[in-house]
């Protein structure tokens, strides 16, 4: 699988990614078997690049992750996890985990996006995973935490990257005007941007994609499907978007894109996975996967064409933004 190199950091990232975050049961528990194999599946596609965060099932993900790649040539792949929520002891303990993981409550999430609370956060998912580096480390949804992550989470990074203690330094969240901020006035290498830029939303075109194109940064793209708007080659009337029932002017929009994409030959959920990728500052495009069954199908349509046509006509029928 092809690879893109982040900046000038030396870390390069499969063009498609495995998003470790439904083997650490979200929404749904997953057991052991299948989030090893779907792990190993991803393997055997080519995926190089695991993302995964202490936010995602409370460690859980991270543990799987980390026990499933342990045995791997470490050169070989590339692991992101994220700073931002420490994991302390609940108490009293909730049955289920409250944030949408099907684990126990035993743990609560603690925002820090303090230096102190970035090394312990580090160590703690090595600790997890088991494995002697990360490869690129992210600043988690620090949407109230500007201050914070720019002025301390961020500069704890920067640090641990020129002592090559980190691979390549990042923040995650789905604002995108606030990531362009995050480019321009901190040192990230990347920025990984949830949902603004897709084949349904191109807003991103206004703020980060510009700023990480002329800055010579780079762009994970996630939450390409809009949290399942664009994920079947037919939308249903029960379809999502932004973890909610799609309102009607957006399935409508989806439907429209379906249908041009069919009368070209491809789905709608392989044009979700290419679009992305064809802008100069996206290297990658990363996909939650639960199951082998799951990761054989996303591989499928990140490697399938999609005719360069299909731009030009979406574009011509008001449905794509160029610029």
């Amino acid at each position: 699988m092809p690879r893109r190199r982040v900046r000038s950091t030396g870390v390069h990232l499969s063009t498609l990614g495995f998003g470790a975050a439904a083997i650490g049961n979200l929404y749904r528990a997953v057991d052991d078997t299948t989030a090893r194999a779907a792990v190993d599946a991803a393997w055997d596609a080519g995926i190089r690049y695991f993302d995964t965060a202490p936010h995602y099932g409370l460690g859980l993900s991270e543990r799987r992750l980390g026990a499933a790649l342990r045995e791997r040539p470490r050169g070989e792949f590339v692991v992101s996890s994220k700073v931002g929520r420490l994991l302390v002891e609940r108490t009293p303990p909730l049955p289920r985990d409250d944030e949408g993981f099907d684990v126990p409550g035993d743990l609560a999430r603690e925002r820090d996006y303090g230096r102190d609370g970035v090394l312990r956060s580090i160590e703690a998912t090595l600790r997890r995973t088991g494995l002697d580096r990360l490869d690129v480390v992210y600043v988690h949804d620090p949407d109230e935490h500007w201050e914070q992550a720019a002025g301390e989470a961020v500069p704890a990074l920067v640090e641990l990257r020129e002592q090559g203690v980190v691979g390549a330094v990042g923040v995650g969240m789905n604002r995108s005007a606030m990531l362009a901020r995050f480019l321009r006035e901190t040192d990230v290498d990347l920025v990984m941007l949830a949902g603004r830029y897709t084949l349904l939303e191109q807003g991103a075109l206004d703020d980060v994609l510009p700023a990480a194109l002329e800055l010579g940064r780079a762009v994970v793209a996630v939450g390409v499907f809009n949290s399942g708007l664009l994920a079947r080659e037919q939308v249903p009337d029960d379809a999502t978007w932004d973890y909610a029932q799609a309102p009607e002017h957006l399935i409508a929009r989806a439907r429209a894109l379906a249908a041009v994409c069919a009368e070209h030959g491809t789905t709608l959920p392989a044009a979700a996975v290419a679009f992305p990728l064809r802008h100069p500052a996206v290297v990658d495009v990363t996909l939650g996967m639960r199951s082998p069954q799951e990761v054989v199908r996303d591989a499928a349509l990140h490697a399938g064409a999609v005719p360069e046509q299909l731009w030009e006509d979406l574009a011509a029928r008001g449905l794509l933004r160029t610029a």
